[in-house]
């Protein structure tokens, strides 16, 4: 009873999906990999340079590898930014690195897209 009690006063407090700063996280460490608020793995790509703002993962890439998307209200705080994709689309990127999706991963926990070609890597911490 109290760990109920518990959780629901840091959800009124924080708020759901939520950093201790009330900022909107747009993923979470679950175990040590970051998942998507659906569970699914986030992935980074080497092609990506740190802190540019720019995704090197365009066009067919991106079928394969989906995008993290960030919509026009979305803020960043810390260690997440947006960048802007050559589409326009908006993109989550965590410590510089855009963020990704592998279109093989069927279910939440699923990590088949670490190590792809030698350039794909979920994000652990």
């Amino acid at each position: 009873m109290t760990r109920i009690f518990l959780t629901a006063v840091l959800i009124l407090v924080f708020g759901a999906g939520a950093s201790a700063g009330g900022e909107p996280m747009p993923a979470s460490f679950e175990g040590r990999a970051l998942v998507n608020s659906a569970g699914m793995t986030l992935y980074t790509f080497d092609r990506d340079t740190s802190g540019s703002g720019k995704s090197a993962c365009n066009g067919p890439c991106a079928v394969n590898w989906p995008p993290l998307k960030a919509d026009d209200p979305d803020q960043t705080s810390s260690d997440w930014s947006i960048v802007v994709r050559d589409d326009g689309s908006k993109q989550w990127a965590y410590m510089g690195m855009p963020l990704y999706l592998w279109a093989k991963d069927q279910k939440p926990g699923d990590r088949a897209g670490d190590g792809v070609n030698k350039v794909w890597h979920v994000v652990a911490k």
